[in-house]
């Protein structure tokens, strides 16, 4: 409210952190851990190594101002287990929702009782979304959620229903608008877009997905993601 956020979005995809034991093996953690890996990495890239050293250890900006006073970033492990700690629930979302007047989004919904949850809470919208296969990774992918979710037409007439993970390309846009999503979300693509080039790789990226998204719509020779439902090979059931 202080900051005059229109849409307000609850993540309900992470009630614990998950067991990774390829960034366990791979020293990702945080703070970080230095191997042999790591440091002959590090070396490989010496520009990146001179920047990292000029500006200093990254920061989570979006959580020092919650972090005590003194607490500095290599504590920062100790302050997210302390704070992103429990499960969400019906009862703590609904005091949410009675708080917040806006509109309120509910992110990590992937079956019919977790729909009907977000229906009963009052949501104005959902993201389908596994957190991306980090928390899970023997879980549904968030497409298969999505196709079976976003095609229930009482759960179409109640909230708006988006998808969040695994989109990699253009295709990957026009298949999520394809089986029913009315707004995409994507992580990776951008990490890997500014990492490569810096403050431009947000834009680059977008312009990357958009040009390819409208090649694909000239093809199939439609002019809004609403008709992409009309092309699919096959018709989906609910």
């Amino acid at each position: 409210k202080a900051v005059e956020c229109p849409v307000l979005v609850v993540l309900v995809d992470v009630p614990a952190f998950g067991l990774r034991y390829k960034e366990i093996k791979s020293g990702l953690s945080i703070p970080p851990k230095m191997s042999i890996n790591n440091i002959l990495q590090a070396f490989a890239r010496p520009l990146w190594g001179i920047k990292t050293l000029q500006h200093g250890i990254p920061s989570f900006a979006t959580l020092k101002p919650y972090m005590e006073k003194g607490m500095d970033m290599s504590q920062l492990g100790q302050f997210m287990n302390k704070t992103f700690t429990g499960k969400v629930d019906i009862e703590k979302v609904s005091a949410i929702r009675d708080l917040w007047k806006g509109p309120l989004v509910l992110k990590g919904i992937a079956t019919d009782e977790d729909m009907q949850a977000a229906i009963q809470i009052g949501a104005d919208g959902v993201i389908v979304s596994n957190h991306g296969g980090r928390q899970i990774d023997a879980g549904e992918s968030s497409i298969n959620s999505l196709i079976k979710l976003a095609n229930n037409p009482l759960y179409k007439s109640k909230l708006k229903i988006m998808l969040d993970g695994g989109i990699r390309s253009g295709v990957d846009l026009a298949r999520a608008h394809a089986v029913g999503s009315e707004f995409n979300f994507m992580g990776r693509p951008f990490m890997y877009g500014v990492g490569a080039l810096g403050n431009e790789g947000g834009d680059h990226t977008i312009n990357m997905f958009k040009t390819h998204l409208y090649q694909i719509m000239q093809q199939l020779t439609i002019e809004k993601v609403t008709q992409f439902p009309d092309r699919l090979l096959e018709p989906l059931k609910p």
